[in-house]
């Protein structure tokens, strides 16, 4: 199992629990992702550590004075 962050501008869209669709955004060679539908962002990847699935389930919601964020679970 693979554990990423996602960055989350409102809190409610999603709940924890949630199977969620990632898209994968290629800007040379970088990458960085988002929850869809616009949910949330990644940070950025290198090539090397590019999350391979489409899917992922939302392990925890986080929230501190910087926002929200998205702990995503993906089976990998």
């Amino acid at each position: 199992m693979r554990e990423e962050l996602f960055k989350m501008e409102r809190k409610g869209l999603v709940t924890e629990g949630q199977q969620v669709k990632v898209t994968e955004r290629v800007n040379g060679s970088l990458y960085s992702y988002l929850v869809e539908p616009s949910v949330a962002m990644s940070g950025i990847y290198r090539s090397n550590q590019r999350i391979k699935s489409d899917t992922g389930i939302i392990k925890e919601i986080r929230e501190n004075d910087r926002g929200f964020y998205l702990l995503v679970e993906f089976n990998e």
